[in-house]
């Protein structure tokens, strides 16, 4: 058998991955057209190449279906539970930086930090008689945050895209995003508060704590990791 090494299927962070491991002296190659997820792997042996949406990745390490893989720390917290138990960082691989943050508008002069939110948002619950709304994708982070600064009368309110635009168009308060420049969340009037990081998060390779090994599966481990 061979080991089973995922990696996102198309764009920025495809090609740097595939990258990073040909400066490890291993290619990573995608064969077939670009709607076939299928590659192959030269200059290891015992190991075969599945691309997968980087959300995807997390779920199929935590199963043992892919015994290797490349996603974001971010993707990895969020979706599983006990994340340490069940998968094993081996490599950051130096890309897909992205900050997960928490910003609130620019307008709110008296906002700054979680303090400040939680005033604001028992006050924002008492004039409007419902919870300041939080937009994000990252509930499982989002809310062990806020519990562990103490943040309460809010509510998650799910977003999976165009999250900075939620504010503008009234169906939040405040968001929880990844951000890499700042860039978006200043043309939105947005500001992240002073202590509003959740998570820095990058690309990351992971190893299934899910399955058990045979003995060659386990020795082509020992050679990925020497070769890392």
């Amino acid at each position: 058998m061979s080991l089973k090494l995922g990696v996102p299927s198309k764009g920025r962070l495809m090609e740097k991955t595939f990258d990073w491991f040909a400066d490890h002296g291993i290619t990573l190659t995608r064969t077939g057209t670009d709607r076939e997820y299928a590659g192959r792997v030269d200059g290891i042996e015992g190991i075969d190449l599945v691309l997968l949406s980087a959300g995807e990745i997390p779920r199929e390490l935590a199963a043992g279906n892919i015994q290797l893989g490349v996603t974001g720390t971010d993707l990895i917290r969020e979706k599983l539970s006990g994340w340490e138990q069940r998968v094993e960082p081996l490599a950051e691989l130096g890309f897909g930086f992205a900050d997960l943050i928490l910003a609130v508008p620019a307008a709110w002069v008296d906002v700054d930090t979680l303090d400040d939110l939680d005033a604001a948002a028992a006050a924002f619950r008492t004039t409007h008689g419902f919870r300041l709304r939080i937009a994000t994708k990252y509930h499982r982070l989002v809310r062990d945050f806020l519990r562990d600064a103490g943040v309460a009368d809010y509510q998650l309110i799910d977003s999976q895209g165009a999250t900075e635009g939620t504010v503008k168009n009234l169906t939040a308060e405040a968001i929880a995003d990844i951000t890499s420049t700042g860039e978006t969340l200043s043309a939105n009037h947005l500001k992240i508060l002073q202590d509003g990081l959740i998570l820095k998060s990058q690309a990351t390779l992971f190893a299934s704590r899910s399955t058990d090994l045979t003995p060659d599966e386990r020795k082509t481990l020992t050679d990925l990791q020497t070769r890392l």
